[in-house]
Order: C-alpha cells, then sequence, then structure tokens
C-alpha cells in the first residue's frame, strides 16, 4: 500500500487552486479491494 491517494487529492486541490473551482471529488483506493470517494469544497 502506499500514497497515491495522497497524491490524488492533493493534485486535486491543486487544479482547484489553479481553475477557481469550487468543489471537486477524488476517488481513492484504500487496500484491500475497497474504495472510498472523498468530495472537497474550498
Amino acid at each position: 500500500l502506499g500514497a497515491s491517494g495522497c497524491r490524488i487529492l492533493v493534485t486535486l486541490l491543486y487544479a482547484l487552486e489553479r481553475t477557481g473551482g469550487k468543489r471537486g471529488v477524488a476517488a481513492l483506493c484504500v487496500g484491500g479491494g475497497m474504495a472510498v470517494a472523498m468530495c472537497v469544497e474550498r
């Protein structure tokens, strides 16, 4: 298991900052065949 979820989330946050976006959703792998979707709002 690694830190891919962290990388995906930070990339989303930078993209929201760069484009002036208000909301974003990232799909993150939890490992062991599970996953979670995380919604962020600025």
